[in-house]
């Protein structure tokens, strides 16, 4: 199926939820400090699409308070896994310091186009998961996060109505299909996989205590046993 997903907004955690973009923006970078003495800023990317920034660009910053700045890229180069920028008209380190924070964005409807089979993370976010696995349609819950770690496959964190959550790779193997229109994702997840997550009952908690209390009970003083 070659379904892959693709960033274009700050992951949570690692890392797609920080951003505060409405449902009219995505951030493609957020400031981190000042670069250089003339207004230069680093920024850390959140988009993965090649080449997603150019001189010339077009950019909205979203800083403290939810104020809004309009920007325009005059020079951009890399710089120790950070992206350097230096924006039209900032041209100083204290009109530098005044973008630490920002979130750089484009509005939604500019998002780059990216290959047929691919899914941008922040339209997995809030889509039911379903689990086809049992020859009919189960609901699993909804997706809250996505977190790209050290395993091949990014894992969605799907909650459930009873508050529940479970770690579901996103992997080809288990994956049926994607429907963003109707915020659905359609997977056959292995036999016992949400059961090896499942969050520990309050008899489970209260059995676990009773084991730990009896294995560490103080002996009494001249017993053997």
């Amino acid at each position: 199926m070659g379904n892959e997903l693709r960033r274009e907004q700050a992951p949570a955690g690692a890392k797609e939820t920080a951003a505060r973009a409405n449902d009219n923006f995505v951030t493609l970078a957020r400031v981190i400090k000042t670069q250089g003495r003339h207004g230069e800023v680093a920024a850390e990317v959140h988009t993965d699409v090649p080449d997603r920034f150019a001189v010339g660009m077009q950019l909205s910053a979203l800083g403290q308070q939810d104020a809004r700045r309009e920007l325009e890229i005059e020079h951009l180069w890399p710089h120790k896994g950070l992206l350097v920028l230096k924006f039209r008209g900032v041209d100083s380190i204290s009109d530098a310091e005044a973008l630490v924070g920002a979130e750089l964005q484009v509005p939604r409807g500019e998002r780059a186009e990216i290959e047929p089979g691919s899914t941008y993370v922040s339209d997995l976010v809030g889509c039911t998961v379903f689990d086809l696995s049992s020859g009919t349609s189960r609901e699993i819950g909804r997706i809250e996060d996505v977190q790209f770690g050290a395993g091949e496959a990014p894992l969605l964190i799907v909650a459930n109505g009873a508050g529940a959550k479970f770690d579901v790779p996103f992997a080809e193997a288990y994956l049926d299909g994607v429907d963003t229109a109707r915020r659905q994702v359609h997977m056959r997840l292995p036999q016992g996989m949400l059961e090896i997550n499942a969050p520990v009952t309050a008899e489970e908690k209260e059995q676990q205590g009773a084991v730990q209390r009896a294995r560490f009970k103080p002996r009494r003083k001249g017993s053997n046993k």
